[in-house]
């Protein structure tokens, strides 16, 4: 029994020298590959992992001058307040109404642009095409939002040409009813664009003998999108969805922050503005943390589920 066990162990130290040696020899031979990767990975470990050590504040009465390790624990005391208090059921209806909004209208489109992009035979025209819709990604929300103020607002050319025209004046940065859809018309000038990169990536990944062979039987363009393009794409595209519904309670403080006005308050009020005022302006950390934790379990919560329902219906999912 003593010569078993100790020829057991001779055998998993050996395993684990191997195992040393093998991961060694990668690092030996990809250091390059390695180095490339490292600031990432830095910037995963400094910015995400890191301060998630701040969430035990959620159930503290945080004081700065005390500290994490000193402040008074007091369980889940802020969460009770948080989901008795009578603006959270207001804060939740804005949260999910425009992120679904943004889901429905927005998320389809940069694959649909995308799509239309790979039709165009004419690389020049292709590539002015993809350079003029990446444009807006690159403007603050400030500039997008101060377009909008020039373009709706009361002077604005919008009113103007309605005016011009015989019609009246419409208050489109004060009115409830076109608060969310102009959230949604901003996100999709703004973004489309750019999510059209990772579709166009596994768009070009696509076999070619696919399509022609499609040629063969006879289907046209359209045919060939349907039955060729989007199946070969359609992992991506779960991907994407999957990670979207994992930011689904997060609806963008800044453009919000921006649009929002007094006239507004009731529809534009959402977790991210709600968490600013409380937690940087009246300096309620425990709270505003109990907020944000509890956004971001709700966010994990549907990235599992849905990556379950996925992997049920055969495809691969994210995990």
């Amino acid at each position: 029994m003593r010569t078993e066990s100790t020829v057991i162990q001779t055998l998993a130290s050996t395993n684990k020298k191997s195992k040393w040696r093998i991961l060694l020899s990668d690092l030996r031979r990809d250091k390059y590959l390695y180095l490339l990767v490292l600031p990432g990975v830095l910037f995963f470990i400094i910015f995400k992992y890191i301060p998630m050590w701040g969430i035990v504040i959620a159930f503290q009465e945080y004081s700065p001058y005390l500290g994490v390790l000193q402040s008074d624990w007091v369980g889940l005391d802020h969460f009770t307040r948080f989901f008795s208090n009578p603006d959270f059921i207001l804060l939740f209806r804005n949260t999910m109404m425009i992120s679904l909004l943004n889901l429905v209208f927005f998320f389809p489109l940069p694959i649909i642009l995308s799509l239309l992009l790979n039709e165009v035979n004419n690389q020049v025209y292709k590539r002015i095409i993809q350079s003029i819709v990446y444009l807006p990604h690159f403007f603050s929300w400030v500039i997008i939002v101060g377009i909008s103020f020039l373009l709706l607002s009361d002077s604005g050319i919008i009113n103007i040409l309605m005016q011009n025209v015989g019609l009246h004046k419409y208050d489109f940065l004060t009115n409830e009813n076109t608060f969310w859809g102009l959230l949604v018309l901003q996100n999709i000038w703004k973004e489309t664009g750019w999510g059209t990169i990772i579709i166009l990536a596994a768009i070009t990944a696509v076999d070619t003998q696919l399509y022609e062979a499609a040629k063969i039987d006879g289907a046209n363009r359209w045919r060939q999108t349907w039955h060729v393009t989007l199946p070969s794409i359609r992992s991506v595209i779960l991907v994407l969805l999957i990670l979207r519904l994992g930011h689904i309670m997060d609806v963008g403080f800044e453009q919000v922050f921006l649009m929002s006005n007094g006239a507004v308050s009731k529809v534009a009020d959402v977790f991210e503005t709600y968490v600013y005022r409380n937690g940087i302006q009246n300096g309620q950390f425990s709270y505003t943390t109990a907020v944000g934790l509890f956004k971001s379990v709700v966010g994990l919560i549907l990235v599992i589920l849905a990556n379950r329902l996925a992997k049920k219906f055969g495809e691969d999912g994210v995990y």
